[in-house]
């Protein structure tokens, strides 16, 4: 079976983390968002570590999360219980990451795939990528991250419309930070790792400890968010 990220270090103190399902956009699944938590439970001991990139294989980001789990959910306790308890656990994973997280958005990032590049500390975009939340029609959608990137009135009104944001209303928004061509952001975000890297690790480790603090985004399951 294909692994369901990929981990590959271009330098030793940076981590490329890559969601690998590229035949189903990246959705994450119960298994893909597990596989991304432990890997950032192992990489937070990590002591030569300082910063991790997070994107994904083929032409999508992340379309966000499996919508057929769930469908299969309905009617089964347990499994109902575990889709949300591997939710929590994932956006916990990435919210208290002790050390910078980059997202490189290659394509569409919507619902749960918006969501994790939120979660992330810097976000690169392609400019054929693009961001929203469908489930706005029909669910609920994770508010507080967002509002604590762009505001209020920008969070509000993408999370009550769900429209999409294309790469130059993301850059005006400040939901990015850059958008550079699609064949050149991997090494745009490496780049900015690399930036990133120069600093001592202990003071990585302390300004992501202030930004953490400081939005104090607090949930005791993913559906408060």
């Amino acid at each position: 079976m294909e692994q369901l990220i990929v981990l590959e270090r271009p330098a030793d103190n940076i981590v490329v983390l890559t969601l690998n399902r590229p035949d189903k956009k990246n959705a994450l699944s119960i298994a893909l968002r597990d596989a991304v938590s432990d890997a950032l439970d192992t990489l937070r001991q990590d002591t030569s570590l300082k910063c991790v990139i997070l994107t994904g294989a083929g032409t999508a980001f992340s379309a966000g999360f499996d919508l057929s789990e769930f469908q299969a959910s309905f009617g089964d306790r347990d499994f109902h219980a575990q889709l949300w308890a591997s939710s929590d656990r994932y956006h916990r994973a990435l919210l208290g990451f002790p050390l910078p997280l980059v997202a490189a958005v290659n394509g569409p990032a919507l619902g749960g795939g918006m969501d994790t590049a939120v979660l992330c500390d810097i976000r690169v975009m392609a400019d054929t990528a693009r961001f929203g939340h469908p489930e706005a029609a029909f669910g609920d959608v994770v508010y507080a991250p967002l509002h604590d990137l762009i505001g209020g009135a920008a969070a509000r009104e993408l999370c009550l419309t769900g429209r999409v944001v294309d790469s130059a209303e993301a850059l005006r928004l400040g939901l990015v930070s850059e958008v550079v061509p699609a064949d050149s952001l991997a090494a745009r975000s490496l780049a900015i790792a690399q930036t990133i890297a120069r600093g001592p690790r202990q003071v990585l480790l302390h300004t992501k400890a202030k930004i953490i603090a400081r939005a104090a985004i607090d949930f005791r399951a993913t559906l408060e968010l």
